[in-house]
């Protein structure tokens, strides 16, 4: 299709929009070029364009045809009756509507589908770095919006399903009850330490909670340092069961869904960490590379180039925060892990701090898990004992069933001689058992290499077979 030139005179309105989608500030430049001439395709359709910008109470809205006029800009409540009202009487079926993406978002989104051609929900950082300008109102916003959708030049972001929003909802909910608890914690600290007494190392356990009552007891605290602990002890009972009953049911979500069940394989994943990951990655299609799953979790280098030089900085931090602690805290202790996974902490914390190799391990464990649900398959040097105790667990949170098999409830079980040997499983037995898919017999030549040169080699061959070791020596390694 051939291009024609559109000229837009100085003080046409859409001359500013257009400096500001160009990252320049339109009102100080325009003097210097005046006049300036820009290329598009001619535009035959009868589509609008239309811009929300939208904000907790209200929502701004601007609605712009083909050729980058501004029909009519206008201002309704965020309610669901409003902005039905809204859909029904304002919009056509052949429009097109782009919003930031913000908390309230993909209801908005939701309700407007029905009534339009497409709704574009925008990644609000990028749409901030494209156009940017001094002078910002929520008009102003609107209309960009609708200008960068006119021109094809938002970028959108994925519109995750209704599990996936779900998820997210509920770890994102247990997460911030974790905090308040931690907070609470911290304040009972805070007395004891204002009273200069010293407390055990685990205060909140089941003999340091002992010790704080004997102490709200016997009569050394004064009643104001009594009376605030007593309280907040009160605050974190009600708390502790309201992150039981979510603990709950996560793990019944988890229990169901085989993509969990293989994350947890890896080593230090759990229910927890495995259920924020996948509710932070969602539908994992749409990664063409486990790079790609790295960078979205924020967890690859910044990068500053220019000519011949080239500056690498901290993290990025883009993306889910939650799922990228989590991560990050998941391989805290994988010094004592004697797969590929720790030999590779290890050798990078020889020359780094502890910090860094914990960041790095944690973007080649998000990089393996990519892997892992690409091709639906466990993680192939995972220590057969503690996967096996974590599934375990899982099972018991989410069932109750605390035995797959053996003696059943009040039957006497096999004795067994004191100080004889315990029969450790092999990794694939234990998927087996498990319900989980087996792991490839027959390894790359390049995975092989890596086993060889982190000398490896003897620990991956030690989980496919059984094992006997004595009962009360059972190593790590198992």
């Amino acid at each position: 299709m051939p291009l024609r030139p559109i000229r837009l005179p100085a003080a046409e309105p859409s001359n500013d929009l257009l400096w500001i989608m160009l990252g320049m500030a339109g009102a100080a430049l325009r003097p210097a070029y005046g006049e300036y001439t820009m290329t598009t395709p001619p535009s035959t359709s009868s589509a609008r364009y239309v811009g929300l910008d939208v904000h907790k109470r209200m929502i701004v809205v601007c609605i712009m045809d083909a050729a980058g006029k501004v029909i009519s800009t206008e201002r309704l409540s965020t309610t669901r009756e409003a902005v039905e009202s809204f859909a029904k009487h304002v919009l056509k079926p052949t429009d097109h509507v782009a919003l930031e993406a913000t908390t309230n978002c993909w209801p908005i989104a939701a309700l407007l589908k029905p009534f339009v051609q497409s709704v574009t929900v925008s990644n609000a950082m990028a749409t901030r770095a494209i156009a940017k300008a001094k002078v910002k109102t929520d008009k102003v916003d609107a209309r960009v919006l609708a200008h960068l959708l006119r021109c094809n030049y938002l970028p959108p972001v994925w519109h995750p399903d209704e599990q996936t929003q779900r998820m997210r909802q509920l770890t994102g909910r247990r997460a911030a009850l974790v905090q308040q608890r931690t907070k609470l914690r911290n304040r009972i600290h805070s007395v004891l330490h204002m009273r200069m007494i010293e407390t055990p190392s685990q205060l909140f356990s089941t003999k340091g909670l002992e010790w704080l009552k004997n102490l709200l007891a016997s009569g050394e605290l004064d009643d104001d340092a009594v009376f605030m602990i007593e309280s907040d002890l009160r605050l974190l009972e009600s708390l502790q069961q309201e992150i039981d009953h979510f603990e709950k049911l996560l793990a019944q979500e988890a229990y169901a869904c085989d993509q969990v069940r293989l994350l947890m394989t890896l080593p230090g994943v759990d229910m927890l960490v495995a259920l924020a990951l996948l509710a932070a990655l969602g539908d994992i299609s749409r990664f063409r590379s486990p790079r790609e799953v790295a960078s979205y979790l924020g967890l690859v280098p910044s990068t500053r180039q220019s000519a011949n030089k080239c500056y690498h900085g901290p993290i990025t931090k883009c993306g889910n925060v939650q799922a990228r602690w989590m991560l990050i805290q998941a391989c805290q202790h994988l010094g004592r892990n004697p797969g590929p996974l720790g030999n590779f902490f290890r050798r990078l914390k020889k020359r780094k701090n502890h910090n860094i190799a914990v960041v790095a391990a944690a973007r080649k464990m998000a990089m393996i898990a990519f892997l892992m649900l690409r091709n639906h398959e466990p993680y192939r040097y995972a220590i057969p004992r503690t996967t096996e105790a974590k599934l375990a667990r899982l099972r018991i949170r989410a069932t109750g069933k605390k035995r797959k098999g053996g003696p059943g409830k009040g039957q006497k079980g096999v004795a067994k001689r004191p100080g004889g040997g315990r029969t450790i499983k092999s990794l694939d037995r234990v998927y087996a058992e498990e319900g989980l898919p087996q792991r490839k017999q027959e390894l790359p030549p390049g995975e092989r290499q890596m086993l060889k040169a982190t000398g490896c080699e003897e620990f991956a061959e030690s989980l496919a077979s059984d094992r006997v070791v004595p009962r009360k020596s059972a190593p790590i390694s198992c």
